[in-house]
């Protein structure tokens, strides 16, 4: 069942932010074609473009908790005992996890006040504005929801394997997938270079 819900999931965050930034474009696109060629252009166009941006970047942000891509650093982690570590992880991971579910509450408890007020947008065909709102609390509840599964797994995971790997990590990880590795000689060269700049830019490489 789990699985079957992260799928569902997954292919909800990604669907919206692959649609919502396709769609954006599109439209505001259509539009400065329509206002430099054609000396016309729609009114409702700023305004959906800005909205089908919000909802493609809510969404891609709660699917970048998946694939663990927000920007983190990783220094203190890397200096720390696995054991500390570990435990800074599940305190991160808890904190996270009570920011987004809080957000997603009281991003609903916004969208009834909205729809008791009637909000309705002036461009956009007088379009509820409830329905743009939605976002908030989808959004941040689908990232709690990724966030929860890190937890669990970062709980069941040994100490000695739950660090996070970081992004100079995964470069060298590709480096060594690389056929002309052995017949290059700078690749030494260039991991430990990776790995100063990793150390000097506090694991934000």
């Amino acid at each position: 069942m789990f699985k079957i819900l992260d799928k569902i999931v997954g292919f909800i965050n990604q669907s919206i932010a692959a649609i919502g930034i396709t769609a954006g474009i599109a439209v505001a696109f259509t539009n400065v074609v329509a206002r430099y060629v054609f000396d016309a252009s729609f009114v409702w166009a700023s305004e959906l473009s800005i909205y089908l941006f919000l909802w493609s970047a809510f969404f891609a942000a709660a699917y970048c908790f998946k694939k663990d891509a927000h920007i983190a650093v990783t220094i203190i982690l890397d200096i720390v005992p696995t054991q500390i570590a570990k435990v800074m992880l599940i305190l991160s991971y808890v904190i996270t996890l009570g920011f987004l579910a809080a957000v997603s509450y009281y991003g609903y408890e916004y969208l009834l006040l909205v729809i008791e007020l009637d909000e309705r947008s002036i461009d956009l065909w007088d379009m509820p504005m409830w329905i743009i709102y939605l976002v908030v609390p989808i959004s941040f509840a689908l990232g709690a929801y990724r966030v929860l599964e890190r937890l669990i797994t970062t709980i069941k995971t040994p100490h000695e394997e739950c660090v996070q790997i970081s992004e100079a990590e995964h470069v060298l990880a590709e480096i060594s997938k690389n056929k002309n590795v052995e017949a290059n000689p700078n690749v030494k060269d260039l991991e430990k270079m990776v790995k100063d700049v990793e150390k000097k830019t506090g694991g934000m490489l």
